[in-house]
Parts: structure tokens; sequence; C-alpha cells
């Protein structure tokens, strides 16, 4: 089965659907997780936001944001926030699967959206949110060259992951850490099927049951 075909089938035995539905009613916002094939292997696209934002500037993230009172869903606010920020139409994006929400360190509940996209793909990013656009292997998220992990991190439940990527096309360095980090990390053992060479601090064969402890005790704590 080609790589594409191969990885739907195995994240859509991931999709959450309507499980989180019970919870209370918090602020929410989702980000897209975009894969591609390139080169035979499978990548996700990132982008590198602003200096000029209130919020998170310069940081390495998915596309992605909070949900607008329009948005009819999780995967309505990812898709209609990449269009925003890199160009890219709804209509090219083929959702694969909802994985379990984050609560962030703000206490929004952050829902990851995974879909692929075209290698063809052109970004037109926004300047006024996102300085960069770059693509990563999927595979390096489970190397431990690259990967640093700080325990007893504030607020965090675990390490806090940190990996530093070059990009081969343009030579730029990128910082790939905390919740951006662990939700690639969490793609990268689901699609792959690969146990990361570090330690991910969360059961790597049931990422959901942890991460759902985790958002019943933050939420507990509201």
């Amino acid at each position: 089965m080609p790589i594409k075909e191969d990885t739907i089938a195995i994240l859509k035995q991931f999709d959450t659907g309507n499980k989180f539905s019970y919870l209370p009613v918090l602020p929410k916002a989702s980000v897209l997780v975009p894969l591609l094939v390139k080169d035979g292997e499978l990548h996700t696209l990132m982008t590198l936001r602003s200096k000029e934002l209130r919020t998170n500037a310069g940081e390495v993230c998915f596309p992605g944001g909070k949900r607008d009172p329009s948005d009819r869903d999780d995967v309505e606010t990812a898709l209609r926030e990449a269009e925003e920020e890199i160009g890219l139409p709804p209509d090219h994006v083929q959702v694969v699967c909802k994985l379990f929400p984050i609560m962030n360190k703000s206490g929004l509940l952050v829902t990851p959206v995974v879909g692929f996209i075209d290698e063809s793909f052109c970004p037109r990013p926004n300047p006024a949110e996102v300085s960069a656009v770059f693509t990563v292997p999927l595979d390096f998220f489970t190397s431990e060259k690259d990967h640093f992990a700080t325990h007893g991190a504030a607020g965090m439940t675990g390490p806090l992951h940190s990996f530093y990527f070059t990009d081969p096309d343009t030579g730029n360095q990128y910082h790939i850490w905390g919740l951006t980090a662990m939700v690639v990390i969490v793609v990268a053992l689901l699609a792959l099927r690969k146990k990361p060479e570090f330690d991910v601090g969360f059961d790597s064969e049931d990422p959901l049951s942890f991460f759902q402890q985790i958002l019943h005790r933050r939420i507990s704590k509201l």
C-alpha cells in the first residue's frame, strides 16, 4: 500500500470523533498538522510565528488559532486558520483525523487536526502572522540526535521536549518545543508506528489514556 494511504488507514484508528464532547465549555483552539509525502517520506509542514504577534511571537507552531463563533467545529477552525495564515485552501486538505485535545498553559483546549496536503502546495504566508514556512521529515521527531528534554518545567507533567532543526533548503535553524513538539511527537509515533529513541514521558502504546488523565486533572482544578 502506498505510504499516504497506509498512513491514513493507521491514523483514522485514532480519530477521537465526539469522544470529548462531554467536556465543560472551555475556550477552544485548533491546529492543523499538515502531512505530505516528499522524496518518498512523510513530512510535516510548520510555521514560524511573526515577531510582531502579541503571543508566542517568533515561535515554531502549526497553523491554527482560537475558535471563532462562526466555526462549526474544530476541523473548520483549523482549516480556516491555515487558509488565513499560509494561504492553504480548505479543499486542498484531506482531513484524516482529530486527535485528543491538550490544554495549554493558558487554559486553552487545543485540538490537533491531522490532514494530508499535496507536495506541490506553495505557501503564501500572511506576513502579519507568519514569518517562515518549512517542512520537516516526520522521522526527525523520533530521533534522539537533535532532541533535548527538560524535566520539572513549571506547569508540565513529564519532560518538556525541544528539537533543533536545520532546514537543508535555507540553512535556517528552528527551535521546536513545548506543545508543538508534544503534538508532533504523538503524530510521528502514531503515523510511523515507531517508538522514539528518547523517553516521551507517556505510554507510547496508549497516548490517549495518558492525555485524557492529564486533561481531567487540569479541568478538576479550574
